[in-house]
C-alpha cells in the first residue's frame, strides 16, 4: 500500500471532545499526523488531546465556537502557533445530540437557526478562517463531515438533514474555488453510527442499524474513520468535490 502521506502532517479536528470528533483525531494522530482537538467544550477537546499523548500520539486541545468568525480566526492562529501551519481540516462540530424529533411544521424557528448557524455557518467559517493557511502550505484537504440522512430523507429532522444537505452543496463549491490552489474539499456522510449522542437521541439506538443496512450490524465512531483518512490522504490525491458515504450499505437496501 503506498504511504497514506499523513507522517506530521498538521490537522485540525472540530467537534472534537467526543464522539465521531474525537474518534477521528485519534485515527489521524496513530496515522502520525499532528493533531489539534478543538470543541466548543474546551475541557472535553482537552481530554482528547491527553488520551492522544497517552497513546503516544502529538496533539493539542483548544476552545472554539464555529459560528463566530472570530473565534475561528483565533483557532487558525495557534494552529500556526503550535504546528507551523494547517494540511487538513475536518469539520466535524455540528448540533446533533439534543435536537427533538418533530414534524418539520412544528421545528422551533430559533432551533432552526441554531442547527444551520452551527452546521453550515460553522463549516463555512472555519473553512475560510483555515484555507489561507493550506494556501501558503502549497496544499491542503479539507474534508466536511454530513449525513447519509440527506439521501434517505429521514423524517422528523428536517433541520438537521436540510443542514448537512447544505454541507454537501458547499462543499462541491469549495472543490470548484479551491482546485487551482492545490486544496482537495470532499464530504463523509456517515450513517446511523453508536456515539454518545446517538444513545441518548434514539431509544434503541443499540439495535437501530442492525437489520436496516447490508451489513448486519451497528456503526461505531472508529466505522467512520478509515474513511475521513482516506480523503484526506494522498490516496484519495485526485479526489475532490466527493461524498462518500459510510453506512453499511443502507441506502441500496
Amino acid at each position: 500500500m503506498p504511504d497514506l502521506g499523513l507522517n506530521e502532517k498538521r490537522v485540525l479536528v472540530t467537534g472534537a471532545a467526543g464522539g465521531l470528533g474525537r474518534a477521528f483525531a485519534q485515527g489521524f494522530a496513530e496515522a502520525g499526523a499532528q493533531v489539534i482537538a478543538a470543541d466548543l467544550n474546551e475541557s472535553g477537546a482537552q481530554e482528547t488531546a491527553g488520551m492522544i499523548h497517552t497513546a503516544g500520539g502529538q496533539a493539542h486541545g483548544a476552545k472554539v465556537d464555529v459560528t463566530n468568525a472570530e473565534s475561528c480566526a483565533e483557532l487558525v492562529a495557534f494552529a500556526q502557533e503550535a504546528l507551523g501551519g494547517l494540511d487538513v481540516l475536518i469539520n466535524n462540530a455540528a448540533i446533533y445530540a439534543g435536537l427533538e424529533r418533530k414534524n418539520f411544521t412544528e421545528i422551533d424557528e430559533d432551533v432552526w437557526d441554531k442547527v444551520m448557524a452551527v452546521n453550515v455557518k460553522g463549516v463555512w467559517q472555519m473553512s475560510c478562517a483555515a484555507t489561507p493557511l493550506m494556501k501558503a502550505a502549497g496544499a491542503g484537504a479539507i474534508v466536511n463531515v454530513a449525513s447519509a440522512t440527506v439521501f434517505s430523507g429521514s423524517p422528523l429532522w428536517m433541520h438537521y438533514v436540510a443542514s448537512k444537505g447544505a454541507v454537501i452543496a458547499m462543499t462541491r463549491s469549495l472543490a470548484r474555488e479551491l482546485g487551482d490552489d492545490n486544496i482537495r474539499a470532499n464530504v463523509i456522510a456517515p450513517g446511523f453510527t453508536l456515539t454518545e449522542a446517538s444513545l441518548d437521541l434514539i431509544e434503541d439506538a443499540e439495535t437501530y442499524g442492525v437489520t436496516r443496512g447490508a451489513l448486519k450490524r451497528s456503526a461505531g465512531a472508529n466505522d467512520m474513520v478509515g474513511s475521513a483518512i482516506y480523503l484526506a490522504s494522498d490516496l484519495a490525491s485526485f479526489v475532490t468535490g466527493q461524498t462518500l458515504i459510510v453506512d453499511g450499505g443502507r441506502q441500496f437496501i
